[in-house]
């Protein structure tokens, strides 16, 4: 493919010179980035915009440090907006001032200012990701956050190279309008134009010939594929030609390894792979790599297919414009859209390591059961008022119905310094206000009004806390990836239909559950997940599908200080940005 933008070859070029800069087994050691937010001229899909990036990169700069590291990044906002920025899946231990959703930890950088958000990174390893945490922003604004270990894999494959794999959606439009459209007339979404491989649609897509991912691979070597999914609406399928995955860590946990012809992939969740490049070419040199939706809902969404190449090193290669007909490819292992089946089989599969050097540290008992309704609600069009929304009304989102509210301070803030702003409340339901059939029925003919607030959960140092995410078939039963800040968790059970405490908890595997940040709740179902609440500060819980989060599904949690300068807080910093 003459002319083919060689974005990969810069990617992985760039890692493997960040990574060899790296020392493996150096004691504490200060990282510091430099991150400018501002806007560059982008043309993908012939059509030629302004496009929010970080130091002018799509996806953004890949920040690698190692198990332990002091981390400082500086964030300089060049743009006239407000921004932030989150370091998905880092635990913050201690630094709930820099993990970045706005008004929820900190408030926003204005425009021509700057923060630094400093944190060190203890006890994690593996493939994360950092995004913008302000309106839809993490649209463009995303990139990879790998923590190397201090010791050696815990399996014995050698590792050519470490291949990071960034899954996006690229919009002909502003994203941004598309959420303030879609809050002002309360009507769905308009879907993405693509979707991208490390910034790139492939040539399935008008005028993107050119924007095609390559990775080039060596016959008989091993591959670590870091596998992200950044993307802002839709989980993802992806697959390699006639290639098997063995999955050997997920959102920066090691697992017990299995081998998969494709995997599933959240919003948010992130997939570490090792790939063999065993098979015969033919004449192209080339296999086709490729991610598509995930189907569970009834909204309008892209149905397209992104896909780039594995390039055999060395093969005979293909001197034209594309190496085949991209509308006759065969999309070998790539699950059908609604193939809640496989899905299912995949997630399934997700145990974790559980061994001496990586237990599973699965709270074996609870202090506290909240179980909560996630819904998508209708809502009533206020008086003088149109609504484009179903029946006239408006579409939120919510959490055993309360819909959230974001205020116009830091939460954070607001608990810290115990200011009586009203900006919060710490009864947030535990309970599901009205038992029904969650995920049965005819939604349409129930009242699918929310009430809103800023309603939070407040636990003591130390909680074992158990929440039960329930589905249910408001507006329409749905897939949710729900992100917890701060802490990590284990899935201990999931099912479909509604969530029997009576009966469910008998089936919790709690000895090699899989531990995440972000859980795929089963369309039509629920899932169970445990956390130990020892990090104190302010976090939160929300969908990971981005237009759920603006119509409000989404709540958070306060950890209490504990005994003791190591279970508390530490102070805000001086350059916290103010409100």
């Amino acid at each position: 493919m003459e002319g083919v933008r060689k974005h990969y070859g810069i990617l992985l070029a760039s890692l493997a010179i960040i990574a060899a800069a790296l020392p493996c087994c150096s004691s504490q050691t200060t990282r510091r980035f430099q991150f400018n937010v501002e806007w560059k001229q982008v043309t993908r899909l012939c059509t030629t915009k302004q496009l929010l990036m970080v130091n002018g990169q799509y996806p953004g700069p890949t920040i690698a440090v190692h198990e332990g590291d002091n981390v400082e990044i500086n964030v300089k906002n060049q743009i006239a907006q407000n921004t932030t920025l989150h370091w998905h899946g880092v635990r913050q231990l201690r630094t709930g001032w820099a993990d970045g959703p706005a008004y929820v930890t900190q408030c926003p950088i204005r425009g021509g200012q700057s923060y630094t958000y400093k944190f060190t990174v203890t006890g994690q390893r593996g493939t994360l990701l950092w995004h913008a945490h302000y309106a839809w922003q993490r649209a463009s604004v995303y990139g990879a956050f790998i923590i190397y270990p201090r010791i050696p894999y815990p399996f014995s494959h050698p590792i050519q190279a470490e291949i990071p794999i960034i899954f996006g959606e690229w919009w002909n439009g502003d994203p941004d309008e598309v959420e303030n459209r879609t809050m002002l007339t309360g009507a769905g979404p308009d879907s993405s134009n693509a979707y991208t491989i490390n910034g790139l649609p492939g040539p399935l897509y008008p005028c993107s010939n050119q924007d095609t991912y390559i990775q080039t691979v060596e016959y008989g070597k091993t591959y670590m594929l870091r596998i992200i999914n950044a993307a802002l609406a839709d989980e993802l399928f992806f697959a390699i030609a006639k290639h098997t995955l063995t999955v050997v860590e997920v959102d920066a946990v090691y697992t017990k390894p299995f081998a998969t012809t494709s995997i599933m992939i959240a919003p948010g969740q992130t997939t570490t792979v090792l790939m063999t490049a065993n098979q015969v070419p033919d004449f192209t040199g080339m296999f086709v790599m490729a991610a598509r939706p995930y189907l569970t809902s009834v909204f309008p969404f892209n149905n397209s297919t992104t896909i780039g190449f594995l390039r055999y090193k060395n093969a005979r290669t293909w001197k034209g414009k594309s190496p085949v007909d991209p509308s006759s490819l065969k999309l070998h292992n790539l699950p059908a859209m609604e193939d809640t089946a496989f899905a299912t089989k995949f997630s399934d599969k997700i145990k974790s390591l559980a061994s001496p050097q990586y237990p599973c540290n699965v709270p074996k008992t609870i202090d506290k059961r909240v179980i909560t309704t996630i819904s998508l609600n209708i809502q009533d069009c206020p008086e003088n008022k149109t609504c484009s929304g179903y029946k006239g009304k408006s579409f939120f989102a919510s959490m055993n119905n309360q819909s959230f509210v974001r205020p116009s301070i830091s939460i954070l803030e607001s608990y810290y310094k115990n200011l009586t702003t009203g900006s919060f409340s710490s009864d947030f339901p535990e309970k599901p206000p009205n038992n029904f059939d969650y995920t049965g029925g005819d939604p349409l003919t129930q009242n699918m009004n929310t009430k809103f607030g800023t309603k939070l959960i407040v636990v003591p140092y130390g909680t074992n806390v158990e929440i039960v995410l329930q589905d249910t078939s408001f507006v329409n039963l749905e897939n949710h990836p729900i992100h917890v800040h701060g802490h990590n968790f284990f899935i201990v059970g999931s099912g479909f239909g509604n969530f029997n405490e009576a009966r469910d908890p008998k089936r919790y595997n709690l000895v090699d559950p899989p531990e995440r940040n972000t859980v795929a709740v089963p369309s039509g179902g629920w899932a169970a997940i445990r956390i130990k609440a020892d990090n104190p500060g302010v976090w939160f819980i929300h969908c990971h599908l981005e237009q759920h989060t603006s119509w409000g599904l989404a709540t958070g949690f306060i950890v209490q200080n504990g005994q003791g300068p190591s279970q508390s807080m530490l102070p805000p910093p001086q350059d916290l940005p103010s409100c």
